[in-house]
């Protein structure tokens, strides 16, 4: 591929001298970042040192290494990181090696496919994290299966599995995680869709959990511990559902949840905290359309006192979700053609009228549920009722999961809007505009009291952990940022469209 011919063969000598006389702990350790956000799915970094609060393409820089395009964050595992990347001209799917102390590539693994799966137009088919238990590297892409790499790069075993069938073709974007020698990921194919347990030394599987009813969704499963017995919980569309992680059965299950699923759940101590929007994204990113008389006034092009679909034009938005480029967004025309199976549609007054009564039905209705929720861990059977500590509905992320930090709970949305929430009552410290517009599907992270935040356009805000919204800087890289950037040991690592960067 061309893009790694701009590796020299020094590199790669360099590379091989690195994996023949040193090599990684047997195990991760405390200051790595071994999964998608971090250590246990937390988004906080372990280690006591602060990371950088300005950097930029000119300044902070340890090394920058230009990358294929891709949504996977790095994992880090002692001095390895591992990523993937999607070649769209030869349909070639890569795994990364890279070292961290210098940026060199040491290897990549590539796949072709014949037929990469289907993504939104802001996603990719390389959007899954690696996972590392410091022995391998466990990579899924959803064209074709899940694979481990010891960190040589020689591949251990593979899995083919089926390509995700997620609601309205939108692509996968689960990652693995790697718990007790099990590797678990959320298999979305369906009515066949199913929690799975892969034996990590063999790819065998262990156990597979079907979801009582068709759950879709892109969040990835956490783990943690009750009562001494470790328990595996995966957030989907409308249902959280813990399971032992011995044999993936159900202990407990919360039901009534939002549809649009694409957080990762977080637990700490013994609170569990979830979120989700509406199939639209949250209420406040819906914009009702005008009344009959104002359309006709400014749209009815032909003067003939009704409003046909080639008359309303694309500028007119219900959906704006507030990204770079308008990515996300719904035009009342696309609407209306969805709503007719995309026949041609003309109103007259009381079409109109019904037409704005359907939507604001739908507006208030279970489709565009959003909730943030805590609740008590443990339970038996349905503690839809019983386990909940708070709820609250406004102030809800699309897509960047939770971060908790002390005893406050921090919300990115899309916009530039950080939600800043007491984390055992719920309510609200802070809602307030960080200064840096565009789409935030990156989640936010934190290490030494700093969290930090990234958005599609590219920078990447540094908010100071308090009562207070207090930004400490705006970092500009320059090119859009969609995979949730890594912190540790002092290092901030940050993918962008086209490079890896550590800045130190």
């Amino acid at each position: 591929m061309k893009l790694f011919n701009l590796i020299s063969k020094k590199s790669v000598l360099t590379a091989a001298l690195l994996l023949a006389g040193g090599g990684v702990a047997s195990a991760a350790s405390r200051l790595d970042w071994p999964q998608f956000h971090g250590p246990s799915g937390s988004g906080t970094a372990l280690s006591p040192k602060a990371c950088p609060v300005e950097f930029g393409p000119s300044k902070g820089v340890e090394w920058s290494l230009p990358i294929l395009p891709g949504h996977s964050s790095p994992c880090i595992v002692g001095n390895r990181i591992f990523l993937t990347g999607f070649d769209k001209p030869t349909k070639v799917l890569s795994t990364l090696c890279v070292d961290r102390s210098t940026g060199k590539l040491l290897w990549h693994r590539d796949r072709t496919v014949e037929t990469p799966e289907t993504t939104h137009e802001i996603s990719n088919p390389a959007t899954s994290t690696p996972a590392s238990d410091g022995r391998a590297v466990y990579v899924y892409f959803a064209s074709y299966g899940l694979t481990a790499y010891d960190f040589t790069g020689k591949e251990l075993w593979t899995l083919p599995l089926p390509a995700p069938d997620n609601p309205r073709g939108f692509g996968s974007g689960t990652s693995p995680i790697v718990a007790s020698g099990l590797v678990l990921l959320d298999v979305h194919a369906g009515e066949k869709s199913h929690l799975l347990a892969v034996h990590a030394k063999t790819g065998k599987p262990a156990w597979e959990a079907k979801n009582p009813i068709f759950n879709g969704g892109w969040s990835s499963p956490v783990v943690w511990k009750e009562n001494g017995e470790e328990v595996v919980g995966m957030l989907n569309s409308g249902r959280f559902c813990a399971r032992r992680l011995k044999d993936g059965t159900e202990k407990w299950w919360i039901s009534g949840l939002p549809n649009q699923i694409c957080a990762t759940p977080l637990v700490a101590g013994n609170v569990l905290y979830i979120h989700g929007t509406g199939v639209l994204g949250e209420k406040t990113d819906l914009i009702r359309p005008p009344n009959f008389d104002t359309m006709i006034a400014q749209y009815d092009t032909d003067k003939d006192g009704k409003l046909a679909t080639d008359e309303i034009p694309q500028s007119v938005l219900v959906v704006d979700r507030h990204t770079s480029g308008g990515a996300g967004n719904m035009d009342l025309r696309q609407m209306v053609l969805f709503g007719s199976g995309g026949k041609p549609v003309t109103f007259d007054r009381q079409g109109w009228e019904k037409a704005l009564a359907g939507f604001d039905e739908f507006s208030s209705g279970d489709f565009m549920k959003t909730r943030v929720v805590a609740a008590r861990i443990g339970g038996v059977g349905d503690v839809s009722k019983t386990s909940i500590l708070w709820s609250e509905s406004k102030g809800v992320p699309e897509v960047p999961s939770a971060l908790l930090v002390q005893n406050r709970l921090y919300l990115i949305k899309s916009g530039g809007v950080v939600v800043c929430r007491d984390a055992v009552t719920g309510k609200s410290i802070y809602e307030e505009r960080v200064g840096a517009p565009g789409g935030y599907f990156a989640s936010p992270v934190s290490a030494g009291g700093r969290v930090y935040a990234a958005s599609d356009n590219g920078i990447v805000t540094v908010l100071a952990d308090g009562d207070t919204l207090k930004v400490l800087a705006h970092n500009n890289l320059e090119e859009p940022i969609l995979a949730t950037p890594a912190l540790v040991n002092g290092r901030v690592y940050v993918r962008t469209a086209s490079k890896l960067y550590s800045f130190r």
